[in-house]
């Protein structure tokens, strides 16, 4: 198994691309489904993620070819997505358990298709994640829905019908999946208490170049003016701010200055303001966002996760090993899932002081971190212990690094060609 190793203490200095949003994709994929004609995606991030989704449209009877970037200065796949001829709607566990963003094709099967067949996607590492929201917003639209034998089976015979529906609270899949499922459905649909991550809002621009009506995307309230049939089309999926977001943090925590390359601040705002009360620098240059640790340590700063445009669950990890190493305290807080504090006993492993209370982590800045053998539980806690290792003295050895590769891409060549001694070890190397 894949583990990673690092040699601390090198402030990174240098240029990285940032590339396209594992988070924006996967929606994107999942809408191919809404048409028979071919949908091409460019600015894909090559990610296990990605291919596991790609092993389940092929399932579903979708073509689908890649062709794109080969090295750390390059950024992008396009992808070539084709479901003229649907020959199964059944999304079985065994694919959908690895990924639950494979619960996308849900809405789109549904609204094609008149049926679809997909399985729970059971537990997850960080927290429940019930899709209730998802069916109760299908059923909204008129499908029925029945839950046996640990699958969802929708049926909607006569197609989707439009209606307003009021989310309990914001959720990203949930208002994907919908947006998609009206898309196709007859008449308007309205999706009220909406997410307004930018994910959303690139899915609405895909799903209007496919011959869509969406309008209010990024905003709490999303208009869906069903048509009968979505055509084929090209799109650009967005840059990844979680991927920019980590390597701004990279450049505080080692010290450093990096220019990241097509990052697009509007996105990370909300860490930009942190990290600048914290003392670092973001500034937009003419092709890249430039960050900056200012002179001395990092300043402790109390972080709460929120919704989007409020700062992302998914950099709460890395935050909080930034802060392990400011001077003072910092209070964070994690109020999207509840079991997001997995990485804390391994940071502890690296000489963090950091204790959980509850939904918050009180982390008081030690004045330098240590090397050891850490394990990661998942996607953002492993690249929170990637920071760790870059700023700590010594060496540290990152091991169940699978997690890692569902969501940055050449993440150790990217590293490296800032200056940081990092390296994969492969099956024990």
């Amino acid at each position: 198994m894949d583990r990673i190793r690092i040699r601390g203490g090198r402030p990174l200095e240098g240029r990285i691309p940032i590339g396209g949003a594992k988070n924006a994709a996967l929606p994107l994929m999942a809408a191919a489904l809404l048409t028979d004609e071919t949908l091409t995606l460019e600015n894909l991030p090559f990610l296990a993620d990605i291919t596991t989704l790609s092993h389940l449209l092929v399932q579903h009877g979708v073509s689908i070819t890649m062709t794109g970037a080969s090295s750390a200065a390059e950024t992008g796949h396009t992808l070539a997505i084709s479901a003229k001829h649907i020959v199964s709607m059944t999304a079985p566990y065994d694919l959908v358990r690895k990924m639950r963003a494979s619960v996308l094709v849900l809405g789109p099967l549904l609204a094609r298709c008149g049926a679809a067949k997909v399985s729970l996607p059971g537990g997850c590492a960080i927290g429940t994640r019930p899709i209730d929201l998802h069916i109760a917003g299908l059923e909204r639209l008129g499908a029925t829905i029945e839950l046996a034998n640990g699958y969802v089976h929708a049926h909607a015979p006569k197609g989707l019908v439009g209606a307003e529906i009021v989310f309990a609270k914001p959720s990203v899949g949930a208002t994907e999946n919908l947006m998609m499922a009206a898309s196709l459905a007859d008449g308007e649909t309205v999706l009220v208490n909406a997410a307004r991550e930018p994910e959303v809002a690139d899915l609405a621009r895909c799903l209007n170049a496919m011959g869509g009506h969406v309008t209010g995307a990024g905003s709490d309230r999303i208009a869906v003016s069903g048509v009968s049939r979505l055509h084929g089309a090209r799109h650009r999926v967005i840059p990844d701010r979680i991927e920019a977001g980590t390597y701004v943090i990279a450049a505080a925590i080692t010290g450093g200055t990096i220019d990241l390359v097509g990052a697009n601040i509007r996105d990370i705002a909300a860490v930009a303001r942190i990290l600048e009360e914290a003392g670092v620098v973001v500034s937009e240059a003419a092709d890249c966002l430039r960050v900056t640790r200012a002179n001395g340590r990092l300043i402790g700063v109390d972080v709460m996760t929120e919704p989007f445009p409020g700062f992302p669950t998914d950099l709460q990890a890395q935050i909080m090993a930034a802060m392990a190493t400011a001077s003072g305290a910092a209070m964070i807080t994690e109020t999207i899932f509840e079991n997001r504090f997995m990485h804390v006993p391994e940071l502890c492993r690296m000489g963090a002081n950091i204790n959980v209370h509850g939904a918050s982590a009180m982390v008081r800045g030690v004045p330098e971190l240590t090397g050891a053998q850490v394990m990661a539980t998942d996607l953002r806690a492993s690249v929170s212990l990637v920071l760790a290792g870059l700023a700590a003295k010594g060496e540290t050895i990152v091991n169940r690094v699978y997690h890692l590769d569902r969501g940055y891409e050449r993440l150790e060549e990217k590293l490296a060609a800032c200056g940081a001694n990092i390296e994969r070890l492969v099956d024990g190397g």
